[in-house]
């Protein structure tokens, strides 16, 4: 099926498209990422890769939640989320989630932008989480950050590319490494009742300390159902 997470209309069309097919859903996993990319704005006109790595994410998991839930309910098996974050969430931006200036030019980084984006996975999973404990449902969400792969990801800096084929077999992961510790998270039954958590090498690991922040967390779960529902950056 296809998907464009960067483009609103295509997330709804894609959740709507799979919820007319009446399957079960026990697992989501939030992968689809760019990094580092020059100053984009995506159809929705927000920061690409915020609209990519964040948004699309955001809102295809809230359209599917009901899924979700109802699919633990019947199953009687514990429903996961999980978030593909990275460890370069430690280098957003000074003050974190940019909310007045995030889809503004001046002052753009675009390392700091991905650094925002995937804070924002770690954010997202952790109210996801705490939500769903308040409510008493049988579904968990976590983040995770896969390791440095061996992937196209890191095409908009050839010197990162360089390296990868110079030195990657001794200090990069390759693909299947990569996704470990995402399949460990979504499927090992250590991990069963385990929510709000950040995992890097099939462990739990230790995130930053706005990625931490539960106020951070409810203020950006605000500010993306705005950016939703109105389908676009305010100015």
């Amino acid at each position: 099926m296809d998907l464009d997470l960067s483009s609103m209309a295509s997330v709804k069309k894609f959740a709507e498209d799979f919820k007319s097919l009446n399957l079960p859903l026990n697992l989501l996993i939030n992968n689809a990422g760019i990094m580092a990319t020059p100053f984009m704005l995506s159809k929705d006109s927000i920061e690409l890769q915020f609209a990519t790595n964040h948004v699309g994410h955001f809102l295809l998991t809230n359209l599917l939640m009901e899924t979700i839930r109802k699919t633990a309910s019947a199953s009687r098996k514990e429903g996961r989320i999980v978030n593909v974050s990275s460890r370069r969430h430690q280098f957003s931006y000074l003050e974190g989630i940019r909310f007045a200036k995030l889809s503004d030019p001046s002052g753009y980084n675009s390392l700091s932008a991905y650094g925002q984006s995937k804070l924002a996975n770690i954010l997202h999973a952790n109210e996801i989480a705490r939500q769903l404990k308040e409510d008493r449902v049988e579904v968990t969400a976590n983040s995770v950050h896969p390791g440095l792969i061996a992937t196209n990801l890191f095409r908009h800096y050839s010197f990162v590319t360089g390296l990868v084929g110079l030195a990657g077999k001794f200090v990069i992961k390759n693909v299947q490494q990569g996704a470990a510790t995402t399949c460990y998270v979504a499927l090992h039954p250590e991990v069963k009742g385990m929510s709000g958590q950040y995992f890097a090498d099939s462990n739990i690991a230790k995130a930053s300390l706005q990625a931490n922040d539960a106020e951070l967390a409810k203020k950006l779960w605000d500010f993306s159902l705005d950016l939703v529902r109105r389908g676009t950056n305010p100015s």
